[in-house]
């Protein structure tokens, strides 16, 4: 869609907004709460999550179709927790029971491993400091519910949310209803490609990876291939990128020399295709035997290397007609051989696809999103 040319002829949609100062986006009832400064003036800007609770931030009856989330919520870490990986999204479509969106805030927002990083691609938006922005659409018929369920170890003093969604004239006729899922392997197993999304029955396309990976072992981590198996594929799949730097839109390692020809990964965000975050030592130091690389982000001298990338299939979205699978090699180089890893992985898939009731994974208890 040309965002350009959406706004050039009027669709008759009603637009709302569901935030804290308006629960559930009634027209003219917005910005009505009290403050110290008095009536209507900025009184209800947040809500308070208490430990262990989940809360149903918006509950929108359709045909309507929601066209920006942001959120923003303290990073603060306890006790070795991390919020963004300890608070999860949920949405729900048309009265379903199983969650078409599950996922740690953070991760669903491509900031992964617990911490903050700005993001700045077509759909996902992360801005300074820790605002949360979803440019998805998601078209429903019947009714959208968001819950927010918070697993941290303290409450949430201040959540803030912000809603933007239009009410249609009339139900829309065939729609893909959009859908993101979380997954970890916390030690992937050798030889045995890592799964981003499977059992998905129904028409429809993958639109997205967000690939959150931290290095348990030496030298370079991304040789391995995205294969995507479509429409009863078995054996081989029928789509698939080279190595993984490739798949996320850049080449060699994403490797940069500097002036006395010292290695290291360069980060870069573009609409489609990113490569925002990298901690602790560049995995080039080993690959390359140039010594030590400059990070991007830190967690301290004892994290190990972790990396997090995006990729946007929404110019070149993958069709499924039946069923599609997406799965991860985990290959490494030694700048001699390829060799089978083991590295600790998490992703979001996201995807449209037509109402179907899937079967999802068993979702990660708190203790295992844990970050290392």
């Amino acid at each position: 869609m040309n965002l350009l040319n959406s706004v050039t002829k009027f669709h008759h949609e009603q637009t709302r907004t569901i935030s804290p100062e308006n629960r559930t986006g009634e027209k003219g009832q917005s910005c009505m709460a009290a403050s110290h400064l008095g009536p209507c003036r900025k009184g209800s800007g947040f809500i308070r999550i208490k430990s262990g609770e989940s809360v149903t931030i918006a509950d929108i009856k359709g045909p309507a179709e929601i066209r920006h989330m942001w959120f923003t919520l303290t990073d603060k870490t306890i006790r070795g927790s991390f919020v963004l990986r300890d608070v999860v999204i949920r949405i729900y479509w048309d009265d379903e029971t199983v969650p078409s969106v599950e996922s740690p805030i953070g991760d669903f927002f491509c900031n992964g491993f617990g911490a903050r990083c700005d993001i700045n691609s077509l759909p996902i938006v992360v801005n300074p400091t820790g605002g949360f922005n979803s440019y998805f659409r998601m078209p429903f018929n019947k009714s959208a519910k968001i819950v927010i369920t918070n697993e941290h170890e303290a409450d949430l003093e201040h959540f803030f949310f912000a809603i933007n969604y239009a009410l249609m004239p009339q139900p829309f006729i065939d729609p893909l209803y959009f859908h993101a899922q979380w997954r970890r392997q916390r030690v992937t197993t050798p030889a045995i490609d890592y799964v981003i999304l499977d059992n998905i029955k129904g028409h429809g396309y993958y639109v997205g990876t967000y690939l959150a990976l931290t290095a348990l072992e030496r030298y370079w981590w991304g040789e391995g291939e995205f294969k995507f198996y479509l429409d009863g594929d078995s054996d081989y799949p029928t789509q698939h990128s080279t190595g993984s730097e490739d798949y996320f839109g850049g080449a060699w390692a994403f490797h940069h020399r500097d002036e006395k020809g010292r290695a290291s990964a360069q980060c870069f965000q573009t609409l489609f295709v990113g490569y925002p975050w990298q901690t602790n030592r560049d995995h080039t130091r080993d690959y390359f035997q140039t010594g030590d690389a400059n990070p991007v982000h830190g967690f301290g001298d004892d994290a190990l290397p972790m990396h997090g990338l995006y990729r946007w299939h929404l110019p070149d979205p993958i069709a499924f007609h039946n069923d599609i699978k997406v799965t991860f090699q985990q290959i490494g180089n030694d700048d001699i051989h390829l060799y089978e890893r083991q590295d600790d992985i998490a992703t979001v898939a996201y995807w449209y696809q037509n109402p179907t009731q899937n079967t999802n994974p068993v979702f990660p208890t708190q203790q295992q999103r844990l970050p290392r």
